[in-house]
C-alpha cells in the first residue's frame, strides 16, 4: 500500500459511470420492474453500496477508507442502461475506486439477475467521471513567492551544533518552487530576532519561516519576538499546524508557534526539530499558498474559483 500518512484529510468525492448494452426485452423488463429475480435497480443499488464500503477487501492495495456517502443511479441512453456512482470521505487518500467499484458490481448485478431472460447483454465500458479532494487540487493555480528562513537557536548560532531543520526548509520550499532570498541563523536572542524579522517585512518577502524557539525553554522566545512584528495574527495556520501534528505526536501541544501578517508579508514560526518542521511543512503545503492569492487581491476578498474561509 502507498504510504498515505503525510497527507492531511479532506473532503474526497468521485463520480464514476458503468455503461451495459441489452437487448429490448431486458430493458422493458428493468422500466416495468418486472424482472423474475426482483427489482433489479434496487438490488444492483444495494449491492453497489456495499461493494464500495468494502472495497479494500476486493482490490489488495486500497485503503481501508470510511465512506461518509455512496449512492447509485441508473438511465437508459438508447439499448444502454447507464449506471452512476457518487461517493464522497474525508480522507488522507481518494475515493475513485470504491466509486468504481460500485459501478462495476451494480453493473455485474444487473447482468446476473438478466441473463435468464435477456441473451444480449454486454458490459461496455466503466470510466470514472470526476475526482476531487487532495493535494492535486490546491497545487492548481499557485503564484509565485519570495521566502526568507530564519533559524533561531544558541547551540547552532555557536557552531557546537549542525543546523538540520533550516536547511530541510529550504529544501522543501526549493521542491515547492519557492524562490529563497535570506537565511539566516540567530541566538535566542528576542530583541535581535525582532529586529530581523522587521528588516525581512521591509525587504517585502511574501513567506518568512522561523524554526527553533517556539518550546518551553527558558530560552524560548520566538512567539513573543514574532507577536511584536506581526499586525493581524494568523491563528488558524498555527493551529492547523499544531493539529496536524498532533495527530502524530502528543508533543505538538507544547508548541506555543504563532502566524500572523505584517505589512505583505506572512510570518510562521516552526518548531525547532527536524522531524517537527517537516510535519509543519506537510500541513502548510500546497495549502498556503491561497494566503498569498488572497493577500494580493486589491480590496479584499478571496481568489477567484477557490473556497475560502
Amino acid at each position: 500500500m502507498v504510504d498515505v500518512s503525510e497527507k492531511i484529510k479532506t473532503l474526497r468525492y468521485a463520480k464514476a459511470e458503468a455503461r451495459i448494452r441489452m437487448g429490448d426485452v431486458g430493458r422493458k423488463l428493468l422500466r416495468e420492474n418486472k424482472v423474475p429475480k426482483g427489482n433489479a435497480y434496487e438490488v444492483a443499488r444495494v449491492a453497489g453500496i456495499m461493494a464500495a464500503k468494502r472495497t479494500s477487501e476486493i482490490l489488495p492495495l486500497c485503503h481501508n477508507i470510511p465512506l461518509m456517502y455512496c449512492d447509485l443511479s441508473f438511465s437508459e441512453e438508447g439499448d444502454t442502461v447507464v449506471i452512476t456512482s457518487e461517493v464522497k470521505s474525508i480522507y488522507h487518500t481518494g475515493v475513485e475506486m470504491e466509486a468504481l467499484t460500485a459501478v462495476s458490481v451494480a453493473a455485474l448485478t444487473l447482468y446476473d439477475m438478466l441473463k435468464p431472460v435477456e441473451k444480449d447483454i454486454e458490459i461496455a465500458g466503466i470510466r470514472l467521471l470526476e475526482k476531487r479532494g487532495g493535494r492535486s487540487d490546491f497545487k492548481k493555480g499557485r503564484v509565485k513567492a519570495r521566502a526568507s528562513v530564519v533559524v533561531v537557536s544558541d547551540s547552532v548560532f555557536s557552531g557546537d551544533k549542525e543546523d538540520r531543520s533550516g536547511k530541510l526548509i529550504l529544501e522543501r520550499l526549493k521542491e515547492e518552487g519557492i524562490e529563497v532570498g535570506r537565511y539566516e541563523i540567530v541566538p535566542d536572542e528576542p530583541d535581535l530576532l525582532e529586529r530581523l524579522l522587521r528588516e525581512l517585512v521591509s525587504e517585502g518577502y511574501d513567506l518568512i519561516l522561523t524554526t527553533g524557539g517556539t518550546g518551553f525553554s527558558l530560552r524560548d522566545y520566538t512567539p513573543e519576538a514574532t507577536k511584536r512584528v506581526i499586525e493581524r495574527e494568523a491563528p488558524g495556520v498555527a493551529e492547523f499546524v499544531r493539529v496536524y501534528g498532533g495527530e502524530r505526536t502528543p508533543y505538538s501541544m507544547l508548541s506555543r508557534a504563532v502566524a500572523g501578517i505584517s505589512g505583505n508579508s506572512l510570518i510562521i514560526n516552526l518548531p525547532g526539530s527536524r522531524s517537527g518542521v517537516r510535519d509543519a511543512l506537510n500541513a502548510l503545503f500546497p495549502y498556503i499558498f491561497h494566503a498569498f492569492k488572497v493577500m494580493r487581491i486589491k480590496g479584499g476578498g478571496h481568489a477567484e474559483g477557490e473556497r475560502g474561509p
